[in-house]
């Protein structure tokens, strides 16, 4: 009772300070009667619930912390040193009558003017598209899947599926799965035998695998250390880069995004995946300590667990040197041969991952076309997928506090969902 009296009072204060009047002049440095208002650039610091995202709270901003003290971890993996044009950038309203934030956007009858592929030829585009989204000649400063249906999607995916010959045959891998959790919260070890009872290693010889697993040991986990490549490092992305380029999983890829007129050129595609999946952005403290592929495939540390960390080559890998405690399963999909999808709970040299989802058995080409397919199609979206006939979600979300090329989004993350 007393701590509840405590807390209340405090609460109380909170309120009183956050409502509390004050000079213009000191307004702009406080979040005095300012908690929750809109990004304002008249302000040098803010007050609402994307100001610890972008770095650019203002220094009694807890205050504030009544209002919506549940921010999620999805969306705010801000860095308190983020520059605040950031948050200018990305949070102030968007203009009906300019392109600023809106490049690619659906069409929307209600708006004055459009800023997406079509507007050129309806001649209704807004002022500035040319120099934001990159109009006219060219239109390689954005690209979107608004036009892709969830049948095209799903139909591409099959032609992807069917067209991934590394994948690993039925007797190329053997699981022993163990057993079920019905509460992963636990954090239960419910398993004493490893999940990979077998795996033939030979497949790994494969350039595209050997290529992949090279990349593996160029990142630091934990967030908030940065990131730095050397030459022979970025040598590597551009090998793994190329050999899955070689495949016909990534050609069929290249292919429907090119009917789909997403790239006019290869060149382009490829140097869109380049920056998406390798450009390095701040999860954390760091200026660049992530980045699509790190977290995706790799995995993290972030806030004391395993973040990311969907790839089952990498599991296999660090689970045969003793690295990776497998402790259940919670959900096993319908496929009888591979690829197929598991949903796991591990422990990786002490730090938890209470739902992991991988692909087992796929190529790196396959998980990372699959990937890329749904980013760009369904960005930030779940995205409906069908292997064999049998359909699943993935799950991807945009890095949304810097971009490229104008207002291209990096990769947060993405991963299958059930």
């Amino acid at each position: 009772m007393k701590t509840l009296l405590i807390a209340l009072l405090l609460l109380g204060i909170a309120v009183i300070h956050a409502f509390d009047t004050c000079s213009t002049d000191k307004c702009k440095n406080s979040c005095k009667n300012r908690c929750g208002n809109k990004p304002d650039e008249s302000y040098s610091c803010q007050c609402n619930v994307h100001c610890e995202r972008f770095g650019d709270c203002c220094n009694d901003y807890s205050i504030c912390s009544y209002i919506d003290p549940n921010l999620n971890d999805v969306t705010h993996h801000g860095s308190p040193d983020t520059d605040s044009k950031l948050h200018k950038a990305h949070n102030n309203d968007k203009s009906d009558t300019s392109c600023q934030g809106r490049c690619g956007e659906r069409f929307k009858k209600k708006d004055p003017c459009h800023c997406n592929r079509k507007c050129e030829k309806h001649d209704n585009c807004c002022g500035d598209y040319n120099k934001v989204c990159g109009g006219g000649a060219s239109e390689s400063s954005y690209r979107t899947g608004n036009d892709i249906s969830k049948d095209e999607i799903k139909a591409v995916c099959e032609i992807l599926y069917q067209a991934d010959v590394n994948k690993a045959e039925e007797s190329d891998i053997t699981l022993h799965k163990q057993e079920m959790s019905q509460n992963t919260k636990l954090k239960e070890d419910l398993c004493d035998k490893p999940l990979y009872q077998f795996v033939n290693e030979n497949i790994f010889k494969r350039p595209t695998y050997k290529s992949f697993i090279a990349l593996l040991n160029n990142y630091d986990r934990k967030t908030g250390t940065d990131e730095t490549f050397t030459e022979e490092e970025i040598e590597e992305q551009n090998i793994f880069i190329q050999e899955i380029l070689k495949t016909k999983v990534m050609k069929e890829l290249f292919n429907f995004f090119h009917k789909k007129g997403l790239y006019k050129e290869e060149e382009e595609f490829v140097d869109d995946l380049r920056k998406m999946w390798f450009g390095l952005y701040s999860r954390s403290s760091g200026e660049q300590d992530s980045s699509g592929f790190e977290h995706v495939f790799v995995g993290e540390v972030k806030k004391g667990k395993v973040s990311g960390f969907h790839s089952w080559i990498r599991f296999y890998l660090l689970e045969k040197k003793g690295m990776i405690n497998y402790h259940s399963h919670n959900y096993d999909g319908p496929w009888t041969t591979y690829p197929d999808v598991l949903g796991k709970q591990f422990n990786w040299e002490g730090f938890n991952k209470e739902v992991g989802t991988q692909i087992i058995g796929s190529s790196p080409e396959f998980d990372f076309a699959l990937y890329s397919l749904c980013f760009i199609s369904r960005p930030g979206k779940k995205c409906t997928i069908s292997m064999g006939g049998h359909e699943i979600d993935i799950q991807t979300y945009e890095w949304t506090k810097t971009s490229y090329n104008n207002g291209r989004k990096y990769i947060a993350t993405a991963y299958p969902t059930f």
